[in-house]
């Protein structure tokens, strides 16, 4: 593997969809409580490290605005019921203040969003990268992230999956071409200068 060092002023750390409305479901292969914890962990370290964290939830305004084109395979979880608080960012993410948090209305969080623009406000080149889906919000944003030149790291056990399929596919075809992959802790110790990834 390729040594990277990460610079925390031109990196960003970016989770996808870590609210209770999606991580109260089922996932593989790894559960949605260990990738919160993994997650968070990335988070607090980055945060002490500067390292710009981006907070990305996903939710539709008024049932109109969400991408509704003609498909063989239309997604279950658009009919759900919501409840009030679907939306809200987990409490262990501990939100801060000067996080940058972005509601997407589709899958991916560039698209529609001011996301690309603050990054590059910011001088950031890097983005730390997780959450859940692996497969359909994490995916579409490192190939949005790609498209738009930025270096990636994925940290793959901060990701999940509804199957280990869907995840393994996503690790093992489009992540390998478009970013690093690494663990939580691989990443945390980079950050903290212990070991290069």
């Amino acid at each position: 593997m390729e040594t990277l060092k990460i610079i925390p002023e031109k990196t960003a750390f970016i989770s996808i969809d870590l609210q209770k409305g999606i991580t109260s479901r089922e996932m593989q292969p790894n559960k949605s409580n260990d990738v919160i914890k993994n997650a968070a962990k990335i988070a607090e370290v980055a945060r002490a490290n500067g390292i710009f964290v981006v907070l990305v939830n996903v939710t539709p305004f008024d049932g109109k605005d969400s991408l509704n084109p003609i498909v063989d395979n239309k997604p279950s979880w658009g009919n759900m019921t919501r409840s009030d608080d679907w939306s809200e960012i987990v409490p262990e993410m501990n939100p801060q203040k000067n996080d940058l948090k972005i509601t997407k209305r589709q899958w991916g969080a560039f698209h529609g969003t001011e996301l690309d623009l603050q990054l590059r406000r910011r001088g950031i080149d890097t983005i730390i990268l997780c959450g859940i889906s692996t497969n359909i919000g994490v995916e579409t944003t490192a190939r949005e992230a790609y498209q738009h030149g930025y270096n990636q790291i994925i940290a793959i056990d901060a990701c999940t999956a509804m199957t280990e399929e869907e995840h393994i596919n996503s690790e093992k075809h489009t992540f390998s071409r478009i970013a690093r992959i690494r663990k939580t802790e691989d990443i945390v110790n980079a950050i903290m200068n212990k070991t290069p990834i």
